[in-house]
């Protein structure tokens, strides 16, 4: 089953998996050829990353605080019980490093990754594991559709609804006065009926299911109809 990234585009939350990995990386430096050079090196990168993290957070706060009393100072009001804002008290200063310390990172775990004694178990402990995707409820999806004409053909218009990767297509009906029948199994969304328009006004009805393999799956959607022809 797929997994999502295994690094989290939350900064905090980045920030946090490096620091898993700091402090876990040295029962498996080892087995898994990281040299300790380059332990060092991504514990230099975890510890700059959370300071600027912290700093960055910091002065955020304080940067709405200062705006907010510049307000209060300019257009009047009542001053808060904690008068003015105070300076802010930035963490104690770490080494800087190099610009790149993401992509440093993921070509670590890349190498680290290609180790023959390299194991989910062990990625679970460094926190470089992507989530599984468990994927939707199948039973519960329903299509949404539309109909409107386009250039004298009848457009339907449909879509995965963020399901493409657990379904394989979508079956299309039409009832055309005389009971629904099948219209087309299609893999592409938005679909064309190219079936002649009649030559006085007739109402036709669809309706569409999502399909897996050979099955049905989900709630068939609402129906739409038009008025065509004429």
């Amino acid at each position: 089953m797929a997994k999502s990234d295994y690094l989290s585009t939350n900064d905090d939350a980045f920030a946090a998996q490096l620091k898993t990995f700091r402090l876990n990386i040295g029962s498996y430096a080892t087995t898994l050829g990281v040299s300790p050079a380059q332990v060092t090196a991504q514990a230099a990168d975890a510890n700059y990353l959370a300071y600027v993290v912290a700093c960055q957070q910091i002065m955020g706060n304080g940067a709405q605080q200062w705006t907010a009393w510049k307000n209060l100072i300019r257009t009047g009001g009542t001053p808060p019980p904690t008068g003015t804002p105070v300076a802010p008290v930035l963490p104690t200063v770490v080494g800087a490093v190099t610009p790149g310390i993401e992509v440093r990172f993921r070509a670590l775990v890349k190498q680290i990754k290609a180790n023959a004694n390299y194991n989910p178990a062990i990625g679970e402990a460094l926190g470089i594991e992507g989530a599984q995707h468990t994927g939707p409820d199948l039973t519960t999806l329903q299509p949404v559709i539309t109909a409107k004409l386009s250039g004298g053909q009848v457009l339907i218009g449909w879509g995965w609804a963020g399901n493409r990767s657990s379904l394989d297509m979508i079956e299309l009906q039409v009832d055309r006065g005389t009971g629904y029948v099948l219209l087309a199994n299609d893999t592409t969304p938005n679909y064309t009926d190219t079936t002649p328009l009649p030559a006085t006004p007739t109402k036709w009805k669809y309706k569409a299911i999502y399909r897996v393999g050979d099955q049905r799956v989900g709630l068939w959607s609402n129906e739409v109809s038009i008025t065509v022809g004429g």
